[in-house]
């Protein structure tokens, strides 16, 4: 009787220590690529930070209405006329006319 409970004690053992070299591989290799990460991205540039409320909304609001129609205007250019000619000389247009719209569309009073 001991020498069954002795083999499956020792089997117990056995299964034990192949779980704990997995656990112990597993970790190893979350650490590396952990480690990778690090390295990776603390070369990357850090994004800027936005400025954050009401009125930087606003602005941001705006100026993506203003690009949103910008590029609807190009494209039905682009759709309705087929001379590259025209094309590029109302996204030229578009490109400088582009602080004038957002000043006469967002005036501030």
């Amino acid at each position: 009787m001991s020498k069954e409970r002795a083999q499956r004690r020792a089997e117990r053992e056995r299964e034990a220590a192949a779980l704990a070299a997995a656990r112990a591989a597993e970790l190893e290799r979350r650490e590396r690529r952990d480690a990778r990460r690090r390295a990776i991205t603390s070369r990357l540039p850090k994004p800027p930070k936005r400025p954050a409320g009401l009125l930087a909304q606003r602005r941001r609001r705006q100026n993506g209405a203003l690009l949103a129609g910008l590029v609807a205007l190009n494209v039905l250019v682009w759709i309705v006329f087929g001379e590259w000619d025209l094309r590029l000389a109302a996204f030229v247009v578009s490109v400088l006319a582009a602080p004038v719209f957002h000043t006469m569309l967002f005036r501030r009073t």
